[in-house]
C-alpha cells in the first residue's frame, strides 16, 4: 500500500501538450505509470505519447473514469483547471504549477475542500510511490530508480528538489520509501506535513516517516501538535534547514515563497524545539538522517 496514488488510480494530465507537460508525460509512461488521458482545451483528437487528448475533463472522466489529475497549466489557468477537476469528481489533484495568484490559491483550495478533495501543491515536484511504479509530476524526472526504491518510509519535503534527495538518504541508509510527496514551496498549499502525517498513520506499509522542512509558515508546529495529540504514532525523523536565517532581517524570503520568518513565526530553532517537545527525532546534520533511520527501524525490527 502507499497514500494517495496506487495501481489503482486512473490519471489525467491537464494541459498535456504544453511543452513541459509532454515530457513529464513521457518520464511518467517510461517509469510505468498508467496516463489514460490528456486534456487541452481545442486539442480533441490529437495524442501525446499515446495519450489521447481531450477538450474538458468531463470527456476524460466519461471515456476513462479516472479519478487523478496532474495538472501542468501557465499560472493564469490553474484555477479553472483545479475548478475543472474538482467539479467533474476528480480526487486528488497534483497542481505544480507556481507563481498562482494567492487569491486563486485560496478559492482553489476552499473548493476542494468543500467537494473532499485531495490537493498536493501548488508549486509541488510531485509525489510518487515506488512499489507501484506510480509518479505524478516532475518528482525523479527521467531516473527515478536513483533515489526512489520501494520499501517502508514516508518522505514529506517542502522542497521538490529535497523530496528526491531525502529518498536518496533512505536508500542510503538502506531502505526504500512507500511514497514521497513534495508538498510545494508555497506559504498556502493543500496538504500540509501535518495533513501528510494523518494519512501515513494509517497506511500498514509505512513504518516511519522523514521530513524534510525550512523556515517560514507553521507546518512543522502542527504537525509537532498532531504528534503530541497522539494522531501519529510512528517514528518522525526530521531535518529542518536554514538555521542561518535567523541572523538575516526579519521578513526576507528565502527561495521559496513561503520560507520567510516574522516573528517566532517560521523559526527553524522554534519548529525544531515544538518537535522534539512532542516527541519526534531532529537531526542538526542533514547526513546524521541515515545512522537515525538505521537504528529507529532496527529497533522497530526488534520490537
Amino acid at each position: 500500500m502507499a497514500i494517495l496514488i496506487n495501481k489503482d488510480s486512473r490519471i489525467v494530465i491537464q494541459g498535456i501538450t504544453g511543452r513541459e507537460a509532454t515530457m513529464i508525460t513521457k518520464h511518467t509512461l517510461d517509469y510505468g505509470t498508467r496516463v489514460l488521458a490528456g486534456v487541452t482545451p481545442g486539442k480533441k483528437g490529437q495524442d501525446v505519447h499515446g495519450v489521447p487528448v481531450y477538450n474538458t475533463v468531463r470527456e476524460a472522466v466519461e471515456e476513462h473514469q479516472v479519478n487523478t489529475s496532474l495538472i501542468v497549466v501557465p499560472p493564469a489557468f490553474a484555477l479553472d483547471a483545479v475548478l475543472e477537476a474538482v467539479d467533474n469528481g476528480i480526487q486528488v489533484v497534483v497542481v505544480t504549477t507556481e507563481n498562482i495568484p494567492q487569491l486563486d490559491i485560496l478559492k482553489m483550495l476552499h473548493a476542494a475542500r468543500q467537494n473532499g478533495v485531495r490537493i498536493i501543491g501548488p508549486n509541488t515536484v510531485g509525489m510518487i510511490n515506488p512499489g507501484d511504479r506510480i509518479k505524478l509530476g516532475s518528482i525523479g524526472g527521467d531516473n527515478p530508480e536513483r533515489c526512489f526504491v520501494p520499501g517502508h518510509v514516508g518522505v514529506i519535503s517542502r522542497s521538490g528538489g529535497m523530496t528526491a534527495e531525502t529518498s536518496w538518504m533512505v536508500k542510503r541508509a538502506g531502505f526504500g520509501v512507500s511514497t514521497s510527496v513534495g508538498i510545494g514551496g508555497d506559504g498556502l498549499i493543500g496538504s500540509s506535513i501535518r495533513d501528510l502525517l494523518e494519512l501515513f498513520e494509517q497506511d500498514p506499509n509505512t513504518h516511519a516517516v522523514v521530513t524534510f522542512s525550512e523556515p517560514g509558515t507553521m507546518f512543522e508546529e502542527q504537525a509537532a501538535d498532531f504528534l503530541r495529540e497522539g494522531g501519529f504514532t510512528k517514528p518522525l525523523i526530521s531535518y529542518i534547514a536554514g538555521r542561518f536565517t535567523e541572523n538575516m532581517p526579519e521578513g526576507t524570503v528565502f527561495g521559496h515563497a513561503g520560507a520567510m520568518i516574522a516573528g517566532d513565526v517560521g523559526r527553524p530553532s522554534v519548529k525544531a524545539r515544538k518537535l522534539r517537545e512532542a516527541g519526534a527525532i531532529v537531526v542538526d546534520r542533514y547526513d546524521d538522517m541515515i545512522d537515525v533511520l538505521r537504528s529507529v527501524l532496527s529497533e522497530k525490527a526488534v520490537k
